[in-house]
């Protein structure tokens, strides 16, 4: 039955790529470089993508716009810094759990 999470990856792979993961959330394409065959990296490859382009999308817009842009900037950047810490949260205790409001997208398939 599928939950529209992805398939959850054995002990081993976490154990061993959980580092590489969490170095996705830094630069992405760790991972695609270093564990291209790990569900468990690759999920968070995923996730450090959109969290990048998120955080892109958000300041691109934001400053576009006078005033309010200015003051919502600080407020926008500190939660996706937030988003930022749980995913790296999430690497280190070994969970595939997608971050909130963002994490359902997925732009990077894992094998």
């Amino acid at each position: 039955m599928y939950n529209g999470l992805p398939e959850s990856p054995e002990l081993e792979d976490i154990r061993s790529n959980q580092w590489i993961a969490a170095a996705a959330y830094l630069l992405f394409f760790v991972p695609l470089l270093a564990a291209p065959r790990s569900k468990f990296a690759m999920y968070h490859a995923n996730q450090g993508l959109v969290l990048l382009l998120t955080v892109i999308a958000a300041n691109l817009v934001l400053w576009l716009l006078p005033l309010i842009g200015l003051l919502l900037v600080p407020l926008a950047n500190l939660g996706l810094l937030v988003l930022f810490i749980m995913g790296i949260l999430n690497t280190v205790n070994g969970w595939m759990k997608p971050l909130p409001f963002i994490g359902g997208l997925s732009l990077i398939r894992t094998p």
